[in-house]
């Protein structure tokens, strides 16, 4: 007698869970379709545009952080250096070359579910175009890591997976196509605590 309402509130049951489990895996996976790739550096110019996909919809209005439209600036972010391996927190790198034209732009270290990493008291967690020492030709080097380097540096002290976040306010980049891969700096691995 009970056997087929049984069932069925099984089966609901299980499609619901799925369906939830499928949807929240989508949703980290991507942050959408249309992604601009320089080097180790990804960006979505899209994301927070009218012409977003629907996922990358979905995963906005799940993050519930405020985005930079298109014409206010375009955010990177790194996962891997240059080489491909994944950034660590208890390694050294240096973040070397430039940026594309931007008016302002700033560089922080995220953990892997992009919640800033903050610095002991009284250590530098991220670096602006206004703060950063530049070479001659413009360029500049970015020392990250647990030790206290002359120039640029950011302490990073968490051990696991990283990001390196460049954000550009004010940049043609958005809009522009064809950009080569020097206009972005690279990601050098220097060592490993384990190394």
């Amino acid at each position: 007698m009970f056997r087929l309402p049984l069932l069925v509130l099984v089966s609901l049951a299980i499609a619901f869970g799925a369906g939830t489990w499928s949807t929240r895996v989508a949703l980290r996976a991507t942050s959408g379709f249309g992604a601009l790739r320089l080097g180790p550096w990804q960006a979505f110019p899209d994301l927070q545009s009218a012409a977003a996909d629907p996922y990358a919809k979905a995963h906005r209005a799940n993050d519930g952080r405020l985005l930079l439209g298109r014409a206010e600036g375009l955010v990177f972010t790194a996962a891997t250096d240059s080489d491909g391996r994944e950034l660590r927190g208890d390694c050294r790198y240096e973040i070397s070359g430039t940026t594309p034209a931007a008016r302002f732009w700033t560089l922080r270290i995220t953990d892997a579910d992009d919640r800033p990493l903050l610095a002991r008291a009284g250590l530098p967690s991220s670096l602006d175009a206004w703060q950063a020492v530049r070479r001659d030709d413009g360029s500049f080097a970015v020392q990250v890591g647990a030790r206290a380097k002359a120039g640029n540096w950011l302490a990073m002290h968490e051990p696991g997976p990283v990001r390196f976040v460049l954000t550009l306010i004010d940049t043609p980049t958005a809009g522009a196509t064809g950009l080569s891969l020097t206009d972005m700096p690279a990601i050098t691995l220097e060592g490993c605590a384990d190394a």
